[in-house]
């Protein structure tokens, strides 16, 4: 019997054999963890292990992203007292100044395709888009995986989702995995990994893929993959990471779980309302829906295609009175990207609010939480109650977002 991307993977980094439901040892590439857990992997870690090092302190770091620079002395600490643990370790740390860690470690070349990488991010299944086994895990595995280099898993089944036809703009990758959880839920591929396959996602770029990719969090999934690609996708992972991008290929002769075929034939523009991002519509079933601000980040949606895109449409208007637009990028690279670009002026010129790289509105503290009774449009990944505060966001695509916060109401790119 053949193997899945996740199973081949896996075989890489483990002697014991591989197929679906069997618990094995995997090698560890890279491990990680950023400010919120990693803390407690330190205090793990000193009360185990004490002065002992890291199993490999070249594979072993740290990523601020949560809540930086930090916005609590909560924070001050947390951040401090991996620092000091990383001084003494010899641990590099991606600091402050540097954004979201899983896109860091893409940016790195750390996460390649083909490796292992595991930290304290429920989003590390993002890795995937660049054809990379990335999960997220409790401080005390992490602190196992520092020590040892090495963490137990259980090999899961894989759901193979075939998406059929195209879709055109202003349809992006967001509207995308928004009419996916649609239809699947959360239940379909709960606690499996996903190979999407499609000449809609074939065709994705990097930053669609990663979009495709994270969300396969919301699904209950373990981690997506997008097997297929052309010689442009090639092309930009290998110049961004400095890695040859060589990811593995399902055999044909592969087994899954199910199979789930997904007509995406001439999407529109999709919207997840409040409470949860698989509560899926159409645009125009929402649109006139008023909303207090907008915020165009995450993991999800925080590359320079995304503020492209925004900028496309806000450029030389502004955002409507009372309305307020944060845009919070994914890394300083990112950044730095859209600053030379023109792209961060024409942002900045329409009115919006730009802060410094990182995670934001998916954190406590940091722009792009909501009070009591506000409405909120984000490209972010997640809208439950209380997630973002204690108003209702809507989740949607940074066209989307950008004509509604122009508009003071949700509505299509179309509309503008």
């Amino acid at each position: 019997m053949g193997k899945t991307v996740i199973e081949k993977i896996i075989q890489d980094h483990t002697k014991e054999e591989v197929k679906p439901g069997n618990i094995i040892w995997m090698d560890l590439d890279i491990r990680s963890a950023r400010d919120f857990g990693g803390p407690n992997v330190v205090k793990n870690y000193e009360q185990e292990y004490g002065e002992v090092p890291v199993a490999d302190r070249e594979k072993t770091y740290f990523t601020f992203d949560l809540c930086v620079p930090p916005c609590s002395l909560k924070y001050a600490d947390n951040q401090q007292i991996c620092r000091e643990f990383a001084r003494k370790q010899g641990i590099e740390v991606f600091d402050v100044d540097r954004g979201i860690g899983s896109h860091v470690l893409m940016e790195e070349g750390l996460a390649h395709s083909g490796a292992t990488v595991v930290g304290t991010d429920s989003h590390l299944n993002i890795l995937g888009a660049v054809g990379s086994f990335g999960q997220g895990m409790g401080d005390v595995d992490i602190t196992f995986a520092f020590k040892t280099g090495k963490t137990w898993f259980e090999v899961p089944q894989t759901v193979k989702v075939l998406v059929k036809g195209t879709f055109a703009s202003p349809t992006t990758a967001k509207d995308l995995i928004l009419y996916i959880l649609k239809k699947l839920g959360t239940r379909k591929v709960a606690l499996k990994a996903v190979e999407f396959y499609g000449e809609a996602v074939r065709d994705l770029t990097l930053p669609g893929r990663i979009t495709l990719c994270s969300m396969v969090t919301e699904m209950a999934g373990i981690i997506g993959f997008v097997p297929e690609f052309g010689d442009a996708l090639k092309v930009e992972i290998e110049s961004l990471s400095g890695k040859k991008y060589s990811p593995h290929k399902a055999d044909k002769d592969s087994s899954y779980s199910d199979i789930a075929e997904i007509d995406v034939s001439g999407l529109p523009p999709q919207v997840a309302v409040p409470f949860s991002p698989t509560n899926v519509k159409d645009v125009s079933e929402l649109e006139g829906v008023k909303i207090d601000s907008g915020f165009i980040g995450s993991c999800t949606n925080a590359r320079t295609e995304d503020f492209a895109l925004a900028s496309q449409i806000l450029k030389g208007k502004k955002i409507k009175k009372g309305v307020t637009l944060k845009v919070v990028s994914a890394t300083k690279r990112v950044y730095e990207e859209i600053l030379e670009r023109g792209i961060l002026e024409d942002l900045f010129r329409s009115g919006a609010i730009i802060s410094n790289p990182g995670c934001s509105g998916c954190a406590e503290g940091h722009i792009g939480l909501t009070g009591e009774g506000e409405v909120q449009i984000s490209t972010g990944n997640r809208n439950f109650v209380g997630k973002q505060g204690k108003g209702k966001t809507y989740l949607a695509s940074p066209a989307v977002v950008a004509a509604s916060c122009l508009l003071g109401h949700i509505a299509s790119p179309k509309d503008i």
